[in-house]
């Protein structure tokens, strides 16, 4: 696909730019295929230098899901001191996985069937900032759900604190925010624990799909 074509094509919400890949151009092959290790360190400071905490790719279970919350806790408890900062943290982390393993697209396979191998593929990366922590997830998802979804981050960005609580209890009530499990429940709450806009951006893979990225700053 053009890049003119891709350009146009992106709705971004903001002050989000999609993040160069983590450790891109650190590893190189060599004529017979082996990866070149001694760049490993390279790597490795560069996510030091981050302050990268937690970075994953690849296909989510309910049991990788744990796995990886457990990591995220046990590194909270050993760098963030204040208590409320590491439940937000915590939670927004949570909320994030599980909408990577929910929302995702799955695609059909010659018998018409979705490939659940295929399915729940993610990007996680959890790194502390200037003011606190980024959480920043991407995945992708059915193109006839990116509208949809545009309209449910808009609407929760475009809430104050005070109406943002007030959504998040009538949604609560009713469930009719989104038509995805917890009625939109999730981009609400991520909102209210993070005290900031969601930031996101959506780019076309194909006439199917498109890859959805969301980046949630967690201020200290």
């Amino acid at each position: 696909m053009a890049r003119a074509r891709v350009d146009k094509y992106v709705e971004n919400s903001g002050p989000y730019r999609r993040p160069a890949p983590v450790g891109a151009g650190f590893f190189a092959r060599t004529p017979s295929g082996r990866i070149m290790v001694e760049r490993v360190y390279d790597l490795y400071d560069d996510l030091e230098r981050q302050r990268v905490m937690l970075s994953f790719m690849g296909g989510l279970s309910p049991d990788l899901i744990t796995a990886l919350l457990d990591i995220v806790e046990r590194k909270l408890e050993f760098i963030e001191l204040d208590g409320r900062v590491r439940r937000r943290v915590f939670n927004v982390v949570t909320e994030c996985l599980q909408n990577l393993f929910l929302h995702h697209a799955l695609p059909a396979t010659e018998g018409g069937l979705a490939d659940e191998a295929d399915g729940a593929q993610g990007v996680v990366m959890i790194a502390q900032s200037g003011t606190g922590y980024s959480v920043i997830t991407g995945n992708a998802m059915a193109q006839g759900e990116v509208s949809g979804l545009k309209e449910r981050l808009d609407h929760v960005n475009g809430c104050d604190p005070a109406q943002l609580r007030d959504l998040y209890k009538n949604t609560l009530g009713n469930g009719t925010f989104g038509p995805a499990g917890g009625g939109g429940l999730g981009l609400i709450d991520m909102a209210r624990k993070s005290g900031s806009k969601l930031e996101y951006g959506f780019v076309p893979m194909d006439n199917e799909k498109a890859f959805f990225s969301l980046n949630v700053n967690v201020t200290a």
